[in-house]
């Protein structure tokens, strides 16, 4: 239940279009649905903004599909990542409105209509090697109503590929860039833009990268002000803080109010 609905169900127990009966048993499963294997956390959106995402790996197709379900109908969008082909087509067999990126390995279900916004993410990768990390980031952000545009295949070998992209990239809310070998394009386009870089350091390179380690090191020394880092391949959490940045943007934060201070009693 996310706070839209909630609103929708309050408004209904106060019009007397619900009852209180037909309340309680919508609240029934808050705050988490305990399934035995699993306990789905149905008030993550209340808290959070967005609801518990599924991460497959680990999990059996049909824990998954059972948890996917549960978010079906818990409400709001839901989001499955590392999901197989196999994972993939069970959940839509269930689901048939569901969604399988192959690339990112992403299952979505859109249940909230999408909002019209008029900024953008920019999602960037060195090589198409690295598409799996972006297109799971890009998958994380659309959900999350956060348009992205994406640029693929920009990598610092041939670096006029991503100056061709300078002025689009000017403009986006928060960059996500992904990169493997060296990992040197999150400094690169750090030193271009004037949004918060997301560095992803991917996996992808010969034996001395250490399997995504050696551009996890480059990223957190960067040199380049503004980048931040997440973990190796962590497509999800970079495309989730995108989001978030991009969010943040939308309504301004209202001002702190200071409660009234106790009044002090004179002693005796």
């Amino acid at each position: 239940m996310d706070e839209q609905a909630l609103r929708e169900l309050l408004s209904g127990v106060r019009e007397r279009r619900v009852s209180l009966d037909e309340a309680i048993r919508a609240c029934r499963n808050l705050p988490f649905e305990d399934l035995g294997f699993a306990k789905v956390d149905h008030h993550r959106s209340l808290r959070c903004g967005f609801p518990e995402v599924i991460y497959c790996a680990g999990k059996t197709t049909a824990q998954v599909v059972e948890i996917f379900e549960r978010r079906r109908v818990g409400g709001g969008n839901v989001l499955a990542t590392r999901a197989t082909a196999e994972v993939g087509r069970a959940v839509r067999r269930k689901v048939r409105k569901a969604r399988y990126n192959p690339i990112a390995q992403t299952v979505v279900l859109r249940q909230n209509p999408a909002r019209r916004i008029d900024h953008y993410v920019a999602i960037v990768c060195a090589g198409t090697s690295d598409m799996p990390v972006a297109e799971e980031a890009r998958e994380t952000c659309e959900i999350m109503d956060q348009p992205t545009r994406s640029f693929y295949d920009v990598g610092v070998a041939g670096i006029h590929r991503l100056l061709a992209h300078a002025a689009e990239l000017n403009q986006a809310r928060a960059v996500v860039v992904c990169a493997g070998m060296e990992g040197a394009l999150a400094s690169v386009v750090g030193g271009l833009v004037p949004c918060p870089v997301i560095a992803v350091p991917t996996s992808i390179g010969y034996g001395a990268s250490f399997g995504g380690l050696a551009p996890l090191l480059t990223m957190l020394n960067s040199c380049a002000a503004g980048v931040a880092v997440v973990n190796i391949d962590n497509g999800f959490g970079a495309g989730y803080m995108a989001a978030l940045i991009g969010r943040s943007a939308e309504t301004p934060t209202e001002p702190a109010r200071c409660s009234k201070p106790p009044t002090r009693r004179q002693p005796r």
